[in-house]
């Protein structure tokens, strides 16, 4: 299993980016992927998933209407398209995999279970700052 994060950057307060995850070595259909980001000093924070078991797009509130998350299929690639981005949103972010995963919002983020193996990719770093 192989997750690549890309497309972080530095962007001004209130533009956009598109996060990219390239996937191999797994069905994509059979794992459920979520985006986590860690900001200097804190801890991991889930952003968003798409479960493998219902098929729903589930976020944290702190992105909810900013972010959007969607998975090509053909391209095995997952994409995180970021919005009126906010300083807040600085962090490096990480693509995850959980095989079979369960997702589900709590306490206002993301949470991710799984029996069997998770998996992490190397984070991307975006910065928020005028």
């Amino acid at each position: 299993v192989q997750l690549q994060a890309s497309g972080g950057g530095l962007v001004q307060p209130g533009g956009s980016l598109r996060l990219s995850c390239a996937t191999s070595g797994f069905r994509l259909s059979d794992y459920t992927i979520a985006w986590f980001r860690q900001a200097p000093g804190k801890e991991h924070e889930g952003v968003s998933c798409i479960s493998s078991s219902d098929g729903n797009t589930y976020y944290a509130d702190a992105v909810k209407g900013r972010f959007t998350m969607s998975e090509d299929n053909a391209r095995r690639t997952v994409f995180l398209q970021m919005d009126n981005l906010k300083p807040e949103d600085t962090a490096v972010y990480y693509c995850t995999a959980a095989d079979r995963g369960e997702c589900q919002t709590e306490k206002h983020t993301i949470v991710v279970s799984t029996k069997y193996n998770g998996y992490w990719g190397r984070g991307t770093q975006v910065t928020v700052s005028s």
